[in-house]
């Protein structure tokens, strides 16, 4: 492969940022200014001190699973590549974060334009303070809801790198997830979570309407991570040479501990609230990643003739993806059905389809995010209930709503789909996604940062 220059690696980022700059600059009209200090004027409750630090602590626990993912994802790699993937995670924290604040959060949650886009009424966090926004969280700050959400942000991008570990470029990653992050994650946002999104549960004025229901980020995040995996996958091919088991299970299963703890404050903390609600969603979460874990074991042990270390906590994980659209709207007995299915679903998935298939999803995040996301989001229109989260389900007598989750599913895999395949092949044009094959046997952690996690590589 061609290798391309680096004065088109800098102009495509440094052109990136002066996109973020320029939208998110001072002098981006009147209109806007006026539209952030009507949605500042909204009217505001009294700020809850214990939902507020709940949700502040929910926020920390959120960003601690990407660094949480970068041992999950980092132990599972050969040990040449450890570095880029912990690299990568970090980036995506960095990077991201700066992006919401400047005007991703405005895209996904701003005034509403025609139920497709935010606008960027609040970029640079303009009329985001200390005062509540009523209608996404009435008893505590906006801008704690705005950290809140960042934390989402941050992590959906990160899981997509498990699909293209150890053979892509670290400037093709940059630039690739920036992209991604504007024109994929900040529209579906929008679309599920935003005051009049056209997926969306409540219209611009903040009235109820007939919507998808993704508690956590089921749609959002997994399902749209997972689908953006399987467009890496296939656009980058598979890696150079055979294939190696993980060069570290204790890092991935320290890892997928984070997750499990950080996974709290990602599902519990979308009550924004310290109320009863969050304690359902807290225990459906647990719940279900206790099934999941463990009939992933069993699947293993009736397949392979043995419980593995890895199948228990991708089962976990597969519990903890497929939960995270219901958990606030099941009960934790239904919970048990959802980590269950989630189980055999992706197990399926990674040890079957996969092999058939024969694409390159490294370390499954297709198989395990895309597939349990889209089981989560449909089982959470089977055994939502009324008395949980406001809502019924097939099995209660609604199968209007699981339709609608049908819709939400099929609307956000084709999007995620097509415009992330667009922009891989965009990126590829540009600057290259793929390192050299030299490069990909020497390792990424040499050659794309100049270190090594270990006193010797393979």
């Amino acid at each position: 492969m061609m290798k391309k220059s680096i004065v088109g690696r800098a102009g495509l980022l440094c052109g990136l940022f002066g996109i973020m700059m320029m939208l998110a600059g001072n002098g981006y009209g009147q209109e806007a200014v006026a539209g952030a200090v009507a949605a500042a004027a909204a009217p505001a409750s009294a700020v809850s001190a214990g939902d507020t630090a709940w949700v502040l602590m929910s926020s920390a626990l959120v960003l601690l699973m990407t660094p949480g993912l970068a041992f999950f994802y980092g132990g599972l790699v050969r040990k040449k590549n450890v570095l880029s993937i912990l690299m990568q995670c970090f980036m995506v924290i960095c990077l991201i974060t700066l992006q919401w604040v400047l005007f991703g959060y405005s895209l996904a949650f701003g005034p509403d334009v025609k139920g497709w886009i935010g606008n960027l009424s609040w970029a640079c966090l303009k009329g985001v303070g200390a005062e509540p926004f009523t209608n996404y969280a009435a008893t505590i700050p906006h801008s704690v809801f705005m950290i809140f959400q960042a934390m989402f942000a941050v992590i959906t991008p990160a899981l997509i790198l498990g699909a293209f570990a150890e053979r892509m470029k670290f400037s093709a990653f940059c630039a690739f997830i920036l992209l991604w992050a504007t024109l994929v994650y900040d529209p579906v946002a929008h679309w599920v979570w935003g005051l009049g999104g056209f997926l969306s549960r409540f219209d611009a004025a903040g009235n109820a309407v007939p919507g998808a229901l993704d508690f956590a980020g089921g749609t959002v995040v997994h399902i749209n991570a997972g689908i953006a995996a399987l467009a890496a996958a296939l656009v980058m091919g598979k890696r150079v040479g055979p294939t190696s088991p993980p060069h570290s299970l204790p890092f991935a299963v320290l890892g997928a501990g984070l997750l499990w703890f950080g996974w709290f404050g990602f599902n519990a903390g979308s009550a924004l609230a310290a109320n009863g609600l969050a304690a359902n969603a807290f225990i459906a979460t647990h719940v279900a990643t206790a099934m999941a874990g463990l009939t992933w074991a069993i699947c293993d042990w009736l397949w392979h003739k043995k419980a593995t270390t890895l199948g228990m906590i991708t089962g976990a994980v597969a519990g903890l993806v497929a939960i995270t659209p219901a958990c606030g709207f099941v009960s934790p007995m239904s919970a048990i059905w959802i980590g269950a299915g989630a189980s055999i679903i992706c197990f399926i998935a990674v040890t079957f389809i996969k092999a058939v298939f024969k694409y390159d999803d490294t370390l499954d995040a297709f198989g395990v995010h895309g597939v349990g996301g889209i089981w989560g989001a449909l089982a959470t229109g089977i055994w939502a209930e009324k008395s949980v989260g406001g809502f019924d389900g097939l099995l209660h007598g609604n199968p209007g709503q699981f339709l609608i989750q049908l819709k939400a599913v099929l609307v956000t895999m084709v999007y995620s789909f097509v415009v992330s395949f667009v922009l891989l092949k965009l990126v590829d044009k540009i600057i290259g996604l793929r390192v050299t094959e030299h490069e990909e046997r020497v390792g990424l952690d040499l050659t794309q940062h100049k270190e090594a996690g270990y006193t010797t590589i393979d």
